[in-house]
């Protein structure tokens, strides 16, 4: 079976409260992975937009609404900011391991604590453990889990206390962060900023890019993606273009 855009069949979903804007609905077009060319697949429409889910990949589909888009630093030509390079410097204890994507339950007990600090009564927020280990292991394409832990005793915590984890697709191209989550407790730490830099660094190794999924302009739980630079929004037959985020415009 030819798996391209043109012969995979799509779907979309009924409206629903947008996440991110409030008083707007989304919808989105999916389609399901399966089968020996899934990763194949996977990388062509991470390529247009797409965004994997378990099983599925799909991209925001909203009647008279654009503001989601999506995004990717170049990172062989990311260069770290002051509070790049402040922020390495405070995390300069914690180490990073690249695992295979099984669950725990060290893992799902900071998920929650998570869910519940930055995103109580979202929809998240009920994931029940096997919920959560659909969403890491049921997959038919790479995924990795990269754990963060404390390398020393400190005021943090202990040595080998996770503190962070990130759920990753490598590509052909790069790498695609499909979902991260840290200590609430350890907010001052600036754990989010921390994965993208480890995740940039590691993208920059093998001189391909990172996706971020989706930045909204006007949503301030999407600001933080616009702080990597240079960024890059997919603009369907033009390909990816550089984004001003400040302005959402493109460069003259």
């Amino acid at each position: 079976m030819d798996h391209t855009p043109e012969s995979a069949q799509f779907f979309l979903t009924a409206p629903s409260a947008c996440p991110y804007l409030e008083g707007r609905q989304e919808r989105k077009l999916f389609t399901h992975l399966s089968g020996r060319r899934a990763a194949a697949l996977h990388h062509l429409l991470s390529d247009h937009g797409f965004r994997r889910s378990q099983n599925l990949i799909y991209r925001p589909a909203c009647l008279d609404c654009d503001a989601c888009q999506s995004v990717r630093v170049r990172a062989i030509d990311f260069f770290p900011a002051t509070r790049h390079r402040r922020n390495l410097k405070l995390n300069s204890d914690i180490v990073a391991e690249m695992v295979a994507p099984i669950v725990s339950a060290e893992q799902y007990g900071l998920f929650k604590r998570y869910l519940d600090a930055r995103h109580d009564g979202g929809g998240m927020t009920q994931m029940s453990y096997l919920d959560y280990e659909f969403m890491v292991e049921d997959t038919p394409v790479q995924s990795v889990l990269v754990e963060y832990r404390l390398a020393v005793d400190g005021p943090d915590g202990v040595a080998g206390q996770l503190v962070a984890v990130a759920l990753t697709d490598p590509l052909p191209d790069g790498l695609s962060m499909v979902y991260s989550f840290f200590d609430p407790a350890l907010s001052r730490r600036g754990l989010g900023t921390m994965m993208i830099l480890d995740h940039i660094a590691r993208a920059r190794m093998a001189g391909g890019y990172l996706y971020l999924g989706y930045w909204v302009k006007d949503s301030p739980k999407m600001a933080y993606k616009a702080a990597s630079q240079p960024l890059e929004v997919q603009r369907g037959s033009r390909g990816w273009v550089d984004l001003d985020p400040e302005t959402g415009a493109e460069p003259e």
